[in-house]
């Protein structure tokens, strides 16, 4: 074989190479978390959005997805009565550079309540899955997806949990909810609440909730020292921290999450100055 072609074979090895590499789906994420990191505004992954702007079951929203190829797990987001999208739309991008494609979306009305945001959730699910643009659709993994909400929405995410078994995980945010009965939950399920929540009160609602959660369902519960019920609608905040830990932990099934959840590095971060309350049913 002469030099010419000795040179055509390896450019076209090294092209075979690189193409071959930008085929390859995003690793999971290979860095132990930190409380650093779990503390810090934004993960490893950059993220790109999609706009969501035909009712389909749901309001509308934005997605928010690693830029990297690769399968991920999708998290449904709903904001709080009278809230739009924009309300939680800063957890939904902290979520997505973590390894999530995220929906934060906004209600059919923005006064629906929590039954109706939890079918909403599950519509926003089905968008990103089955008709969101291939950029986002080729990044869902279809077994692995979760809700969030604040409010009425954090309500809807309770419903969700309890009438959707095959969800991951749920994270309700000070949960505003007619109901009390979540005694069949499945799913994983964290709540957050407020010590001075005087529109979901902790003793009638966010507390309830949890203890009505079974014991043999993984859970947790936070209430936040200081905090109002719209603390959720606050950046750089302990819930960005959970929300990412608990997502991880079982949306990806990263045991490596579990320490900041009920081991040390959770026991030196989540002081009285963070939570006035913490609960959980560890190990998991």
């Amino acid at each position: 074989m002469n030099a010419p072609q000795n040179r055509l074979r390896a450019l076209s090895a090294c092209a075979a190479v690189a193409l071959a590499a930008l085929a390859q789906p995003a690793l999971a994420q290979t860095t132990a978390p930190t409380s650093s990191s779990l503390n810090a505004t934004a993960g490893p992954y950059s993220v790109s959005t999609s706009s969501v702007t035909l009712p389909v079951g749901f309001g509308g929203g934005t997605v928010y997805y690693p830029t990297q190829t690769g399968k991920y797990g999708v998290i449904a987001i709903s904001p709080g009565f009278t809230a739009t999208q924009s309300s939680i739309a800063w957890l939904g991008r902290r979520l997505a550079t973590h390894g999530f494609v995220v929906l934060t979306m906004n209600t059919l009305t923005t006064l629906d309540q929590p039954a109706s945001r939890a079918n909403q959730l599950m519509a926003a699910l089905n968008y990103v899955l089955n008709s969101s643009p291939s950029a986002v659709r080729s990044r869902a993994d279809g077994t692995r997806t979760a809700v969030a909400g604040h409010s009425m929405g954090g309500g809807g995410s309770l419903i969700a949990a309890r009438d959707y078994p095959t969800l991951k995980a749920s994270y309700p945010m000070t949960p505003w909810s007619p109901t009390s009965n979540f005694s069949t939950v499945r799913v994983p399920t964290m709540i957050i609440g407020a010590d001075g929540d005087t529109i979901a009160p902790v003793a009638t609602m966010s507390r309830v909730y949890y203890q009505n959660l079974p014991s043999t369902t993984s859970k947790a519960y936070g209430e936040l020292n200081n905090a109002t019920h719209f603390a959720p609608n606050m950046t750089n905040t302990p819930i960005g921290r959970y929300a990412v830990t608990w997502m991880k932990r079982f949306v990806d099934s990263d045991t490596r999450y579990s320490p900041f959840l009920c081991g040390a590095p959770h026991q030196a971060y989540a002081t009285s100055l963070v939570f006035d309350r913490y609960s959980q049913n560890c190990p998991y």
